[in-house]
């Protein structure tokens, strides 16, 4: 990918929205668009009658629902939409600064992010590994990485 595709599925705090579960364009809306598809429409009742084989299938309209929320992805990244995450001022700023990512600005790190630690460590880990080796090297090393480690 180049420069420009790489921005539209990374995020400014460097996270990787192609892997994310509320990505609109992502691999797990797509497979669970697939999964809920060969299970089909009537599944329910058939789960129902599994839990005399297994008790596990008591579970099934929780299971249900939660498929039924990963396989909408309405998500289109936080640089088309809001960040989904509320507290996040990472968009606004990187857009206000005129940047792609915040490493990429004067002010960074900065302490306006509005992350929690947590998060905070991550998004400034992400931007220096992009400033010390470049976003599509960078995008190269997380592209195929778990999102939620």
């Amino acid at each position: 990918m180049d420069y420009a595709e790489i921005v539209e599925v990374i995020a400014p705090c460097g996270l990787n929205c192609g892997r994310c579960l509320a990505y609109a364009g992502g691999e797990i809306r797509r497979l669970s668009q697939e999964l809920a598809d060969r299970l089909g429409p009537n599944f329910a009742a058939y789960a129902q009658r599994f839990t005399g084989m297994d008790p596990v299938f008591e579970n099934y309209p929780a299971f249900e629902k939660l498929l039924s929320f990963l396989a909408k992805g309405t998500c289109p990244t936080c640089r088309h939409g809001e960040c989904l995450f509320l507290p996040c001022q990472v968009r606004t700023c990187v857009q206000e600064q005129e940047v792609d990512f915040c490493f990429q600005c004067s002010d960074f790190p900065c302490d306006h992010t509005g992350l929690p630690p947590v998060i905070l460590d991550r998004w400034k880990r992400n931007n220096e590994l992009m400033a010390q080796h470049g976003v599509e090297a960078y995008y190269d090393h997380i592209k195929d990485k778990h999102r939620y480690p």
